[in-house]
């Protein structure tokens, strides 16, 4: 079947759910650098005797890994940093691009009776590579006070829902048709919105549990029988019941999403009341005033306004 072509200028491409795609870290295009600065490298090999082929060649290949692991870096801290809750990356990716960096820098500027010189250029090219990307995360963000155990189910459940999305995404590659392929993208970004709520708060697990698995699957195992069915048919019923499926399941993922997002707003709200009635049972008394509702205020103003204008019982 006849592939239409589809673009972000093409007609009708306002009207096309446009994803917002992973996070990009804004140092990512620095990393090409790397590969440019290891050229030389590659093209002097030839130019020299055995020995020096084989360490020009070696220089080349672990400065070029050297910038693939400072990437898949820079990837990992542009994702924890666009989550408000995250683990620090399981290894310093980036730390050890540099590394191989200035390991690739000394290889290739040794020479016999050089090995401090050529040591030298490898710390220097360590330092600027540290310069230029910074460190790796190094601790959890937001993490305090969430059970490990929790945080691990929870881990496990959300590498199984994704797992369904991108085969969601591979399945609907077949239909050839861009819109449906930017349309599942969208959707993708709803139920991740979810992954992100129940990672910051593993307690909601209990209530999301079926559409990180149960639900998921079905709407893989649909989008497959519809992908292949629509690229040997071109059925426009069948698309537009599928399109239908798909907005169904995004709007019951973002009202799952708020649902737990007001949830956390009540189990807040009880704390203020249990914190208030605990300052009274101490004998902190603020003006009836001072008890009507605060919901906008912060805890700290309040507990701070509480003490001040607290007086103790006749």
């Amino acid at each position: 079947m006849a592939q239409r072509f589809g673009g972000r200028y093409s007609p009708g491409a306002q009207d096309m759910p446009q994803p917002k795609g992973a996070p990009v870290h804004p140092l990512e295009t620095r990393v090409k650098w790397i590969t440019l600065a290891a050229i030389p490298f590659l093209i002097g090999a030839f130019w020299q005797d055995p020995t020096g082929l084989v360490t020009d060649l070696a220089a080349f290949g672990i400065v070029v890994l050297g910038g693939l692991l400072t990437r898949e870096g820079l990837q990992a801290e542009a994702a924890y940093d666009a989550r408000r809750t995250a683990r620090r990356p399981a290894w310093p990716r980036k730390l050890m691009g540099g590394v191989l960096t200035g390991l690739g820098l000394a290889v290739g500027a040794w020479a016999p009776g050089a090995m401090a010189g050529a040591a030298l250029i490898g710390v220097a090219g360590l330092a600027l590579h540290y310069l230029a990307f910074g460190p790796d995360p190094m601790r959890d963000k937001g993490m305090e006070g969430i059970d490990s155990f929790q945080q691990d189910r929870v881990a496990r459940f959300v590498a199984e829902g994704e797992g369904y999305l991108n085969a969601m995404q591979d399945a609907i590659l077949r239909s050839g048709d861009t819109r449906l392929q930017a349309r599942i993208a969208v959707f993708a970004e709803t139920a991740r919105e979810l992954f992100r709520r129940v990672e910051e708060d593993p307690g909601d697990l209990a209530s999301a549990r079926r559409y990180l698995g149960v639900y998921l699957m079905g709407a893989r195992d649909a989008t497959v029988k519809f992908a292949e069915f629509y690229a040997q048919t071109g059925d426009t019923r069948a698309r537009a019941d599928y399109e239908a499926l798909l907005s169904d399941l995004e709007g019951n993922f973002a009202a799952r999403t708020r649902s737990l997002i007001e949830g956390g707003r009540t189990d807040f709200d009880i704390e203020m009341q249990v914190l208030r009635e605990r300052l009274a049972r101490e004998g902190v008394r603020p003006p009836d005033a001072v008890l009507e509702d605060r919901r906008g205020m912060e805890l700290t103003d309040l507990i701070r306004e509480t003490m001040k204008s607290g007086r103790k019982p006749d």
